[in-house]
């Protein structure tokens, strides 16, 4: 999948997500997946999406999380 295919979809996928959704877990890859990384890091970065609270390292570097409402 190429860099903006990639952030398109994670685009989707928040604006499909409900009220309940608390998070979303994207899993981009270690090695092989730094160019979406940081794009998906940038893209959805403090401010830049209203419907994104925070992001969030996932629990290896492979693994972004996207914090949509608070517990």
């Amino acid at each position: 999948m190429r860099t903006e295919e990639a952030v398109a979809a994670v685009q989707k996928k928040v604006e499909q997500a409900g009220n309940a959704v608390y998070k979303i877990r994207v899993i981009h890859g270690y090695n092989g997946g730094t160019r979406i990384r940081s794009a998906i890091r940038e893209e959805f970065s403090y401010g830049r999406k209203p419907k994104v609270k925070r992001i969030t390292m996932g629990a290896n570097e492979g693994i972004t999380e996207l914090i949509l409402r608070e517990l």
